[in-house]
């Protein structure tokens, strides 16, 4: 059952731009800033040194992306301590960190955190009335351990799905333990 409860406080949002993003980031901050200003920002080096000049908004800085940025940034996604992700990444250009930033982008789907990767996308994200009730991030190292999570599995349940080429979504409890 979703909880429709107030949100705390604020957000912890990270905020990460490529090179040939930083302006769309910038424009895109400043456009939304009365938006960001009631949230924790957390940014890459860059990304978030040019926020703080641009605006004066109060970012937590990690590495740059290439040098260690985005794994931390993904740690803390992991870790629950980041609430939504604003990634404007190039798909034009090659990075020399491209497993990193696959990484990055895993890691946020796979805990179930909101993520923006165009200017579109974000401001429907930063302005949506979800912004202001409570989220709780998917955690797939718990999901293992709860009878009632469904696991889709490539086995077919019923006559219903034979023949389906999708998998179907059986109960953990269901499922038969690994011999």
């Amino acid at each position: 059952m979703p909880d429709h409860a107030p949100a705390a406080a604020g957000r912890r949002i990270a905020l990460i731009a490529h090179d040939n993003k930083k302006q769309d980031m910038i424009e895109w901050a400043e456009y939304n800033l009365h938006l960001l200003a009631g949230h924790e920002l957390f940014a890459t080096a860059t990304t978030g040194h040019l926020l703080q000049l641009q605006f004066g908004l109060p970012v937590t800085c990690f590495r740059s992306g290439p040098y260690g940025g985005d794994q931390q940034i993904g740690a803390r996604i992991a870790e629950g301590e980041i609430d939504l992700l604003v990634f404007l990444w190039d798909p034009l250009e090659p990075h020399p960190h491209d497993p990193d930033v696959k990484a990055l982008l895993r890691v946020a789907v796979v805990c179930n955190i909101p993520m923006a990767c165009n200017r579109a996308t974000a401001d429907f994200m930063i302005s949506s009335p979800l912004m202001s009730r409570s989220h709780q991030p998917w955690d797939p190292a718990a999901a293992r351990d709860r009878p009632d999570q469904v696991i889709p599995t490539s086995a077919p349940i019923g006559d219903e799905d034979i023949g389906s080429d999708r998998p179907a979504l059986v109960p953990a409890a269901t499922r038969a333990s690994p011999g």
